[in-house]
């Protein structure tokens, strides 16, 4: 039948009188329906089965009709549900109606009638069947709306305590649609207990007429999940103006909730170790110094980083250093927790939120009520005492310690900002103090302070400015004096302070990430001034240049030696690669392949600072590397320490066993020189022989052996004067 109009159909007349169905199909298709008629009563079920009608007409006269089976088989069938039933009956026949209203019939026609009221009859149930349709429609509509936007509405009677929900409501508590009479004790027992006050409070509220009902709370499903719930709720009045019911929604809003969590997450705590970050700590910062600064209390920052947690980084990889940071936040976590002090957290929310993470390998500890100084000392040993024992990432153990700054406010400072820079300054002091320790602020550190920050500024522009330069060291055979190659040693060439040697910038560069920049530079520049050399027509010998552990771990180090050489279409046995013991054995494995792979190029492998660091000699012969050097500290008392030269004699019985070659650092006396002759070791770099110069007085140099076989004569024992030179030291990227 068409939605358009209604009157337009297929109509089934059941009758076994041939007057009333005569009478029955004049009215019917008078109103433009299709008409069957059916004398067999017995054989509707039949009809409707195989073509379903718009309408459907019943004598209830019928001999043998089973009005409830008929209806009930229609009501059962695909679409049935939608057909009219119109019940033919006889005036006053109050039995048939009863029985035809307990089937679900649409109408009712009492004889005796005619065709036009009959179809007077049949249009007004079809125009009501079409509304009621269109309600049905409606419904279904907006029942799907709201399962779609988990949005549930609900009746309270105020006259007692019964409630109608509508299915989404249902689904939103938990309850089977099937459950009986829903009351309003059904609806808050699902309210979550830490909720249940506030949900309580805000009804009572309504009810008295103070407030509207409207807030976010959370429900216990009957599964077991917690869902956040926004409830909404307004009065309903009687023509007396008083309120008699209270109706109101429920929306599920845990998707917003879980959403607004994790921005709040993202903006305010640390993705990585989920420790309160830098905007986090800020904001309680200045809410515990305003309550401190009011009750006349004393509060402390101590700001704290890793110890050479960017060297552990280089060497084994992001990952492993992730991993490292995530573990040692837990292990902080649980050493402030386990003070007292931490514990009295007035303007933080929990203990936790005293610990928070700045950036990097950077932590920040807030005191808000301290009573003495030593307070904070004795928080600050409980974490250097929390680091003694190595940390355990995958395979390996990192043994890390942490430097500890303190500010006290307010001597420190009266505000936030300054009393973060001092307690930074603190930091610093206790990186030069030789880290794994604390250090209380001083007004002194301010000065320290600022000298690093301006030669971190200048540091940066160092390189643009061309402001480095490589200085040379020989190295000889001790047997003869032969030259056999350089060693390059950075300078900074400072404009203001003159000439800055790697000890006072390298660890700079390395906390700021600039090192690896200056390593590439430092690559480069030797290459191009060997090129030099060569062109110039002077003897070739090897310059030797230390790669750091940032630089020897970066995935593109190859690439990078390659373009340095190969801009200067320079042989790679003209560069000495040295790397430190301590990085030769981080990532072993990692190691072996890529000094293998330099190897394979042609380029000589030097491990440098030999003997200071934790080498495994297993590991050491797989390496294959050509040259062993000595460290200094050893060759310093080689003459006067039997322990020093025992551990000499076998760094040099160790270097001819792998096939290796053994040289001598720091050598600045005769009698060292001698001592390690008769101990074997033919090759020696030190005073004895000649300073780091600059690449002029190199190529003199280069010049004057050209003609006495490559020796060059010893040099003099330093004067006192000449110790003002620093003796080189290994830095990580080169020495002075």
């Amino acid at each position: 039948m068409s939605q358009d109009d209604p009157t337009r159909g297929i109509g089934f007349i059941a009758s076994a009188d041939a007057s009333a169905r005569e009478l029955a199909t004049t009215a019917l298709e008078r109103e433009g329906f299709s008409v069957f008629e059916i004398e067999d009563t017995a054989m509707i079920v039949d009809f409707l089965a195989s073509t379903r009608p718009d309408l459907l007409v019943l004598d209830a006269a019928s001999p043998g009709l089973d009005l409830r089976g008929i209806c009930t088989a229609l009501r059962e069938m695909e679409g049935g549900s939608r057909v009219r039933v119109l019940v033919l009956t006889e005036e006053g026949d109050s039995e048939t109606v009863e029985q035809a209203l307990e089937a679900g019939v649409s109408d009712f026609a009492a004889r005796p009638f005619t065709s036009r009221l009959l179809g007077h009859r049949v249009r007004h149930m079809l125009r009501s069947g079409a509304l009621l349709d269109d309600l049905q429609r409606s419904e279904a509509t907006l029942e799907s709306a709201q399962r779609l936007v988990h949005l549930g509405n609900w009746t309270w009677d105020l006259s007692g305590h019964e409630m109608k929900w509508t299915a989404e409501t249902y689904r939103l508590l938990g309850y089977p649609l099937d459950h009986p009479h829903p009351r309003s004790q059904d609806y808050l027992s699902r309210v979550h207990p830490d909720d249940a006050d506030t949900v309580a409070r805000a009804l009572e509220a309504t009810l008295r007429g103070e407030t509207a009902f409207s807030l976010d709370h959370r429900v216990v499903h009957a599964d077991g999940t917690v869902l956040f719930l926004h409830s909404e709720a307004e009065f309903v009045r009687n023509p007396q103006g008083e309120p008699s019911k209270l109706t109101g929604t429920i929306q599920d809003v845990t998707d917003r909730k879980q959403a607004e969590s994790r921005i709040r997450f993202l903006a305010f705590y640390d993705s990585l170790t989920g420790l309160p970050n830098r905007l986090h700590f800020n904001e309680q910062l200045k809410r515990t110094l305003e309550l401190a600064r009011g009750a006349g209390r004393t509060a402390a920052v101590m700001f704290m980083d890793l110890d050479n947690f960017k060297r552990i980084n280089d060497t084994s990889g992001h990952s492993a250093g992730d991993r490292l940071l995530r573990a040692a936040a837990n292990r902080l976590r649980e050493a402030i927790r386990a003070s007292d002090l931490a514990c009295r957290v007035d303007a933080v929310s929990g203990p936790e939120g005293a610990v928070a993470r700045l950036g990097g390998d950077e932590f920040i500890v807030l005191l808000p009520d301290i009573a003495r100084a030593e307070d904070p000392a004795k928080v600050a040993r409980r974490v250097l005492d929390a680091f003694r024992d190595p940390i355990q990432v995958g395979e390996k153990e990192f043994f890390v310690s942490m430097s500890i700054g303190i500010g006290i406010f307010p001597q420190d400072g009266e505000n936030a900002e300054d009393l973060l820079k001092n307690a930074d300054a603190a930091l610093y002091h206790a990186k030069d103090s030789g880290r794994n320790n604390f250090q209380f602020y001083s007004p002194a550190l301010n000065a320290a302070a600022f000298q690093r920050l301006s030669l971190e500024t200048s540091l940066r522009k160092a390189i643009e400015r061309n402001e480095f330069v490589l200085h040379y060291q020989p190295q000889v055979q001790a047997r003869d004096g032969k030259l056999i190659g350089v060693e390059a040693l950075i300078r900074w060439n400072h404009p203001d302070l003159g000439l800055v040697y790697p000890g006072q910038f390298v660890p700079v560069a390395e906390e700021t990430g600039l090192i690896q920049e200056i390593d590439d530079w430092v690559l480069r520049q030797a290459c191009i001034q060997s090129r030099a050399w060569l062109d110039a027509g002077l003897p070739q010998i090897h310059v030797a240049v230390n790669l750091s552990g940032s630089q020897f771990h970066r995935k593109d180090l190859l690439e990078r030696v390659d373009d340095a050489l190969g801009s200067v279409d320079l042989p790679t046995h003209c560069i000495e690669l040295e790397i430190t013991e301590g990085v030769l054995m981080s990532n072993a494995a990692a190691t072996l392949e890529v000094l293998q792979q330099l190897q394979a190029r042609g380029f000589r492998i030097a491990v440098d600072d030999f003997g200071t660091g934790y080498s495994s000699l297993s590991y050491l012969r797989r390496f294959h590397a050509d040259v062993l050097k000595i460290d200094r500290s050893f060759v310093h008392d080689i003459a006067t320490n039997p322990d020093a030269a025992a551990i000499v004699s076998a760094i040099i019985t160790l270097a001819g066993t792998l096939k290796m070659r053994a040289i001598a650092e720091g050598v600045e006396h005769p009698h060292q020189r001698e001592s390690l002759y008769e101990l074997g070791c033919d090759l020696m770099q030190g005073y004895l022989f000649g300073k780091p110069v600059t690449p002029e007085e190199t190529a003199k140099l280069l010049r004057s052996v050209a003609g006495q076989s490559g020796a060059i004569p010893t040099a003099p024992v330093p004067s006192e004067s000449a110790s003002l030179e620093p003796i080189p030291l290994s830095t990580g990227s080169g020495k002075v």
